[in-house]
């Protein structure tokens, strides 16, 4: 079973950047359909960005222009490069892939805003998660 292993989180002053990474075992990395999610306390979580096997991306609107997600094939590793973070960008961000395949799945960009239901559902695979947490 592919697993996946966030790392790249910790505590940043808002303006500043992070570069979340998420290493895959096995070969998922421009296999599957990624993406990262987040979570902030009392809150559902919500898509951040996706990638398709094609490479192609979306982002929500409240990170786009500041975030982006990327993929090295080689080294099997998803990226999440965000810059300009805010206090509301605080929450603990998650790493995803679609490793199975279901009957009804539905294209990758619609991952972004599924709700946490749909996207466990389609998203069979989670890492553990990392805290990314953003001071004024």
């Amino acid at each position: 079973q592919v697993q996946l292993v966030e790392s790249g989180g910790g505590s940043v002053q808002s303006g500043g950047s992070l570069r979340l990474s998420c290493a895959a075992s096995e070969y998922a990395v421009g296999t599957y359909c990624m993406g990262w999610f987040r979570q902030a306390p009392g809150k559902e979580r919500e898509g951040v960005a996706v990638i398709d096997t094609d490479g192609s991306t979306n982002y929500a609107d409240s990170v786009k222009g500041r975030f982006t997600i990327s993929q090295d094939n080689s080294k099997n590793t998803l990226y999440l490069q965000m810059n300009s973070l805010t206090p509301e960008d605080t929450a603990t961000y998650y790493c995803a892939a679609d490793v199975f395949l279901d009957s009804d799945q539905p294209p990758c960009a619609e991952m972004l805003v599924a709700t946490t239901e749909e996207a466990t559902k389609y998203l069979e695979v989670w890492g553990q998660g990392t805290l990314v947490t953003v001071s004024s």
